[in-house]
């Protein structure tokens, strides 16, 4: 059985290694040369950390070593950052030699010594474009003096519905060499990165200039190595210490088997004459002479591959970046600062031995990993949706691979809200933030599941707090206390329904169910959140606004509402009715108390409680001391981000449906801004100048002295969730619009499209984005009746419910609707199919479609 699958791993490593050139990968976004500078798309599994490939094929942001490193190149002297060359020679011409990257941009002219930015001192091609679908990443390179163009693809597997083959610790990069001319042409790629292990930029020293220098590396060392499947250089080191986060292996390999030549490293860099030495033997004849004197303790790789292209053809070149970096500290750490927290290792190192073992183990499984990846890209980017809801959720699953995210070697998935430029920020799996996204659960529901499990059972006291934070190691967590939030608690229990739902894993609730029933019994203690269960929430809300709101409000109203008729369906299924009666009852008398006394007309309002009393307070007298830092009658982005979730999770409107509509009507009107520099904002700023998008806070009625601390902020998370509930009723238009305005800033020139902040890059809340998929689609799934549906809107639309995906085909038939649905992964268990407003001319029954085929119904 191993010999038969290495001989299939190599046949179709030789098959896709030759015929690489003739895969086409799907296209969802072009952009021009005027739109490169910020391009940065994360190559890397989930949870194992990424490198970036730059909008004019540079590789940046090294984060594969347990922590973020915005802007980090793995050294600081600007030639010697890893790159690739080439080296083309005509028949009877003279060779020429350049980077593989395009031009600088303007900005990045300036500096004091002359080394403005990496590579800065390399021949480049003159033009270059960047064309994305994620995770496919082609820069297209074009030059005015070689006869070649050099289509750069990068990309890590991204299957949904598969983790593992998910979470791969790679790069795969394809360099597209097009020979331009009438004449034969030789042609060598070559890699070159210097042994940075031991390096993450957390040891750093300033030199005489004031630079920053980075320290680390100690003794590493260099190998050639092949075996049946790659060839290439593993790096090592001998002396880093071996509970470092910085300790670990990389390789740089390739899949070809001629011509294939290497450096092990290189002379001394004394005046920059390492890269000298290297550039002067790669430009000699595009093969390499071997050193094998190591002279520095963060040694030169090289890895070229030399090739014959005829006139008018293209050749393709493949090379690997792997890694293995065990020693994952616990949150506590802030890698740098000199403080050593506890090592919690990662759940992708289990999997592999070191670098090589990643190559080993996966190369030959590459080519079909990414003919489903692209299965999965190609559905999706045909459905019948705007470009930008496609675009806004397809690219934000980069974070997915993010340094946000990391997964324990028990498989659990953990998440920072995001990162900053070198350290997590704002850890703990954070309630309240992440109630936000739906792709997680949509893509990959097992991974959701154990989110679930971390705040169920790790972050859930027997009295129901859930504290809206958890510590590392989770064995460990309550040895520190944290708040319980008010909206992440009620909403950790609607996305626990969602999960439920989802999967249909009755013995999965029963196991649960004690921690979520006390969750939800939470809010009614003594001093609580609603303490008399009337339904409506007097006392002090802990939520995402990071201060404490007095008094019902509409945020925290509606993730309550939702919450109460999440655990009534969950009560019913495990035969507490009883319990099931009440949570509705209260979901009840709440419900209505709100729409009587918050809806102003347009939109629902704060009303604020005293502190110590939670008596309402007069804030018309201007004797009254009101509280800091609540919302009052401002008009909030996301009051209604409760209704939103449970349209998605299929609980009905939680308030009356005419309400629900006119306040998404106002926040429109009054929070869209077509344009910011009239806008003064105290506080950070994501978005600037003639930048449109929907502002946190309005106030139509008065603000208040001293409001909730992000109120003039515009964040994307808050956005696409008001977008989305836009959606949803209908309000097509300006949902749209405003998912349009999120997406116009990130357009590489100005922010990174595959970067969206809040507090920090990769921000969590922004993968919300998936959401608007579900909406424009009408998709509703269930695993508990095996229900599936759709909108009747005609039209073909990707459809995926974490476990298995494909698409849906509506189209009108006479006076009837045919409906073709398609499973491409998994299998899909269904005992009734609908469309929403029609009947199925097809009786219910229960039947099981797997990977591959088909099923079709009419409708009328």
């Amino acid at each position: 059985m191993r010999y038969s699958t290495l001989l299939l791993s190599i046949l179709l490593l030789d098959f896709f290694g030759s015929n690489a050139q003739n895969t086409q990968w799907p296209v969802l976004k072009h952009y021009d040369k005027d739109h490169l500078l910020n391009v940065a798309l994360p190559l890397g599994g989930i949870g194992t950390g990424t490198v970036s490939l730059g909008g004019r094929g540079e590789l940046r942001d090294w984060e594969i070593m347990n922590k973020p490193g915005k802007k980090f190149s793995t050294i600081t002297d600007g030639n010697q950052a890893p790159f690739f060359a080439i080296y083309v020679k005509p028949a009877g011409k003279k060779a020429m030699t350049k980077a593989l990257l395009g031009p600088l941009h303007p900005s990045e002219y300036q500096h004091y010594e002359g080394r403005p930015v990496n590579h800065h001192g390399l021949p480049r091609f003159s033009s270059a474009s960047f064309d994305a679908a994620y995770p496919f990443g082609q820069v297209n390179l074009y030059d005015d003096i070689l006869p070649v163009s050099v289509k750069i693809k990068g990309f890590n597997p991204f299957i949904p519905g598969d983790a593992d083959a998910s979470s791969i610790p790679v790069a795969v990069l394809r360099y597209e060499v097009t020979n331009q001319s009438n004449l034969p042409l030789e042609v060598a790629v070559c890699g070159t990165m210097r042994n940075f292990v031991g390096i993450d930029g957390s040891i750093q020293s300033k030199n005489w200039k004031g630079d920053w220098v980075y320290g680390g590396a100690k003794n590493n060392q260099n190998k050639f190595m092949e075996d049946d499947l790659v060839r290439g250089i593993y790096m090592w080191s001998d002396s880093v210490k071996r509970e470092s986060p910085a300790w670990g292996t990389i390789a740089l390999a390739t899949a070809e088997k001629e011509k294939v030549s290497y450096r092990r490293s290189s002379t001394p860099n004394d005046w920059e004459n390492s890269i000298l030495d290297f550039w002067d033997d790669f430009s000699e004849d595009g093969l390499l002479t071997d050193k094998t004197s190591i002279v520095d303790d963060n040694p030169m790789a090289s890895l070229s591959v030399k090739k014959k292209i005829a006139a008018k053809s293209t050749v393709t070149f493949t090379f690997y970046i792997s890694w293995h970096f065990p020693n994952r500290q616990d949150w506590n750490n802030a890698w740098s600062f000199g403080y050593k927290g506890k090592t919690i290792s990662n759940y992708y190192t289990n999997q592999y031995k070191d670098a090589w073992d990643v190559l080993t183990k996966e190369a030959g499984r590459i080519p079909l990993l990414e003919a489903k990846t692209k299965q999965f890209v190609d559905a999706f980017i045909k459905s019948d949706m705007p470009l930008v809801v496609k675009e806004a959720a397809l690219f934000n699953l980069s974070t997915l691979r993010s340094q946000t995210v990391f997964r324990l070697p028990s498989g659990h998935l953990m998440g920072w809200e995001g990162v900053m430029d070198e350290t997590g920020s704002c850890y703990g799996n954070c309630t309240h933030v992440w109630n936000y996204e739906n792709a997680t659960a949509f893509l990959f529901g097992n991974l959701a599941r154990t989110m679930r499990e971390v705040e169920m059972v790790y972050g859930t006291k027997d009295n129901g707090k859930m504290m809206n934070r958890v510590n590392l190691p989770l064995e460990e967590n309550f040895k520190i206390d944290h708040v319980a939030a008010a909206d992440g608690q009620m909403g950790s229990i609607m996305r626990f329904y969602r999960e439920w739902k989802l999967s249909g894993d009755n013995e999965w609730l029963k196991k649960h169910w004690p921690r979520v029933k006390a969750a939800m019994s939470y809010a009614w203690i003594k001093g609580g959140w609603d303490a008399n269960q009337d339904g409506v929430q007097e006392g002090r809300q802990h939520n995402t606004m990071d201060v404490d709101y007095f008094g019902p409000n509409p945020q925290m109203q509606f993730w309550y509402f939702g919450a109460l008729k999440a655990t009534a369906a969950m009560a019913n299924a495990v035969g507490e009715v009883e319990f099931a009666q009440t949570c509705l009852q209260v979901f009840e008398k709440g419900s209505k108390w709100v729409d009587e006394n918050l809806f102003n007309g347009e939109y629902y309002e704060h009303k604020i409680t005293d502190p110590k009393t939670f008596e309402f307070l007069d804030i018309d007298n201007p004797a009254t001391k009101i509280p800091s830092f609540q919302l009052g009658r401002g008009c909030l982005v996301d009051q209604l981000v409760g209704q939103y979730m449970a349209h998605i999770c299929g609980l009905g409107y939680l308030a009356k449906k005419e309400n629900v509509q006119q306040t998404l009507r106002t926040i429109m009107k009054n929070n869209f801004i077509s344009r910011f520099d009239n806008v003064f904002n105290n506080m950070r700023s994501y978005v600037m100048d003639r930048e449109s998008g929907l502002i946190m806070a309005s106030w139509p009625k008065g603000r208040l002295k001293i409001p909730f601390p992000y109120f003039a902020e515009s964040m994307s998370g808050f956005e696409y969730a008001a977008a989305v509930g836009m959606l949803y009723e209908g309000q097509t238009a300006d949902g749209l619009k405003c998912i349009n305005s999120i997406r116009e800033r990130f357009d590489g020139e100005k922010r990174n499209p595959f970067d969206e902040p809040e507090c920090g890059h990769h921000y969590a809340r922004a993968m919300a984005s998936w959401s608007a998929v579900l909406a424009l689609s009408g998709f509703q799934y269930s695993g508990i009746d095996k229900t599936i549906e759709f909108s009747s809107k005609p039209g073909t639309y990707f459809w995926s419910n974490g476990y298995s995906w494909g698409t849906v085909k509506i189209t009108q038939s006479g006076k009837g609707l045919n409906a073709l649905l398609k499973v491409m992964h998994g299998a899909l268990e269904l005992s009734s199919f609908k469309l929403s407003g029609k009947k199925s001319a097809d009786p219910d029954k229960h039947f099981r479609v797997m990977e591959g085929e088909s099923v079709s119904r009419f409708f009328f």
